[in-house]
């Protein structure tokens, strides 16, 4: 499938990335976790993004997807819906470099009426070559913006 111009900036990134993380915030214990991006081309100007996430001995732990696009060579926007009940607007710079980039993100957060409090999230991916290194910050349940997660992910699958 022809990839849209708007994506050619972004088209290291689709694939599978699969790799480690951990998470910390004030309110729970930290943690260890594998996890996997897809970055999928559809042929329209955006990528279909999915994340999954398994704790240490493979049960189950976070899902998330949604569409990233590039309304310009240096501006992208990430749209995620969350089964927690939160739906992500992010946006922010796109920065490259000679072996990637870095993409860091700022987000606009709408939780149900049942979902925890999510105020915003930040995100950054800094790609280099294939490996994609990746945080999440989260200000929510009356805590400050605070680092949450961080992984380091390599492609398994282009």
């Amino acid at each position: 499938m022809e990839l849209h111009a708007n994506l050619e900036v972004v088209r290291s990134l689709i694939g599978v990335w699969r790799g480690e993380g951990t998470g910390h915030y004030p309110t729970i214990t930290s943690f260890e976790f594998t996890e996997e991006l897809t970055f999928t081309n559809i042929g329209k100007p955006f990528l279909h993004y999915q994340q999954r996430t398994w704790s240490k001995d493979g049960k189950p732990m976070h899902t998330e997807t949604g569409y990233l696009r590039v309304p310009s060579p240096e501006q992208v926007e990430f749209i995620l819906a969350l089964p927690t009940g939160q739906t992500e607007l992010g946006e922010g710079p796109l920065v490259s470099h000679d072996s990637g980039f870095t993409i860091s993100l700022e987000s606009r957060v709408q939780n149900s009426s049942t979902a925890k409090q999510v105020d915003m999230t930040t995100r950054s991916y800094a790609l280099d070559g294939d490996t994609l290194r990746t945080e999440f910050g989260m200000m929510a349940v009356g805590q400050p913006l605070t680092n949450h997660l961080q992984s380091s992910l390599h492609r398994v699958q282009q």
